[in-house]
């Protein structure tokens, strides 16, 4: 197979050549592509430096797989291109995810979808995977009715320059010296931001939605409930999700305990008494999706609370694309 890689020299792009590297795909040759600014650069494919090339259609020629982790932006311009050349394209930006031709797909859960596609396939919003990859186990068995997620986002969801920010404005925080940051809209060092995208005029962020939408069209459940109040927290890596949900029927959560467990991609962390519970250091470089505070929720009919923590750049991103792709290429 030949992959091309756009936005390779990014934090998801570098973890997509990564995961690549220990994929079922018969990669013969990775193709990275970035912007202007990226090009010459060089980036690591199996011990090797490879030289970026600026996004140009002639890139694509011969291409099997593209892999985009550039922005809405250059998705909704370079995807049709690469179909176009006989690519199919795995996205990870927002652009194609509501496109009703487009599947949005979390392998565990709706590898049926991906019959549908017609050259490119939306990956998720990291927050709306991890929550689902925990939920989805327990709505085949209990029949889900409404879920609720408040969200502690990293900054390396943001990219690049939100981790360098953090870095810099804890720095300046230690030392009681000002800072201006120009990433987020305030300081996120030390410091909680419910802001999370622009905020429609109900006071609804884009990222809520996201979660709203997404949710409902990876299962197939368009009257699906939900309420989301999303955060960036200043955690480099992984996200966490306080997560409340209501079923059809009642839930036993030793039984959701074992179900969980039993779910390809997750892994359960579940012991509070002895502190044992995910944390987003546990989470960091780890592909499995963790969750701890199983327990019954105190004020929903039928109700289970947990919390889920997950690294945002591996299943909620690079991870899940490279999945994608195997689902399609390597059966």
């Amino acid at each position: 197979m030949r992959v091309a890689v756009l936005g390779a020299t990014g934090l998801v792009g570098g973890w997509m050549l990564r995961v690549l590297e220990g994929s079922r795909l018969p990669v013969e040759r990775v193709i990275p592509l970035g912007s202007e600014r990226s090009a010459g650069k060089r980036v690591i494919f199996r011990g090797e430096e490879i030289e970026v090339f600026p996004v140009e259609e002639r890139h694509f020629h011969r291409v099997d797989l593209a892999l985009f982790s550039a922005g809405s932006g250059p998705s909704k311009r370079w995807a049709p291109v690469a179909a176009s050349r006989g690519a199919v394209v795995v996205d990870n930006s927002s652009a194609w995810r509501m496109d009703p031709q487009v599947p949005l797909v979390v392998p565990e859960i709706n590898p049926h979808h991906l019959g549908n596609h017609r050259g490119i396939v939306a990956n998720p919003n990291c927050a709306t995977i991890q929550a689902l990859m925990a939920l989805y186990p327990l709505h085949r068995r209990y029949g889900l009715r409404y879920f609720s997620a408040a969200t502690y986002q990293s900054v390396s969801g943001t990219g690049k320059r939100a981790v360098e920010e953090l870095r810099a404005a804890s720095q300046a925080f230690l030392r009681g010296e000002d800072f201006s940051p120009s990433v987020y809209p305030r300081d996120v060092a030390f410091n909680l931001l419910p802001h999370i995208g622009p905020f429609d005029r109900d006071g609804i962020s884009e990222e809520e939605w996201k979660m709203v939408r997404e949710s409902r069209k990876i299962l197939d459940m368009e009257d699906l409930r939900v309420s989301v109040t999303t955060v960036r927290v200043p955690t480099f890596s992984c996200h966490g999700e306080a997560i409340s949900a209501s079923f059809q029927e009642p839930v036993n959560p030793r039984e959701a305990r074992e179900l969980l467990e039993a779910f390809p991609g997750v892994r359960v962390v579940d012991d509070p008494d002895a502190a044992l519970y995910p944390t987003p250091r546990d989470g960091a470089g780890l592909g499995d999706v963790l969750v701890g505070r199983i327990r019954p929720d105190t004020g929903l009919e039928n109700g289970l609370a947990m919390w889920v923590v997950s690294d945002n750049l591996l299943k909620g991103a690079a991870l899940n694309a490279v999945q994608i792709a195997e689902a399609l290429f390597a059966g």
